[in-house]
């Protein structure tokens, strides 16, 4: 099984986190179902940037992101290399995620834009 480290955020998982991965799910949905309240303003359509992450190790596991996704992630706060939107991103079949839930997210609806 493929273990998902999350490095520590102030807000939501202050401690950092490691965590069982199930394969074919989404890096969002397994934050969302270990208690970590990642945010997913278009409920994990690919339809905006807020549950963006930067992989820190394992990104060369990952299925390469497509067009929509790229399009998106040009838009998200703190692009790296490495970044990806964790709704997008699936669990693959073995090995180790290292993720990194940036600082700040841009949420047009919270912000009322």
């Amino acid at each position: 099984m493929t273990q998902l480290i999350v490095l520590p955020h102030a807000t939501l998982c202050p401690d950092g986190a490691v965590l069982e991965a199930t394969p074919g799910e989404s890096i969002c949905e397994t934050l969302l179902r270990n208690d970590i309240a990642i945010e997913h303003a278009c409920e994990m359509s690919c339809a905006c940037t807020t549950c963006h992450v930067v992989m820190r190790e394992g990104f060369e596991l990952l299925v390469p992101s497509e067009e929509a996704e790229d399009d998106l992630l040009d838009k998200a706060w703190g692009l790296e290399p490495t970044s990806r939107l964790s709704c997008q991103a699936l669990i693959p079949k073995d090995g180790e995620l290292v993720i990194e839930i940036p600082k700040y997210t841009i949420n047009h609806a919270r912000e009322n834009h």
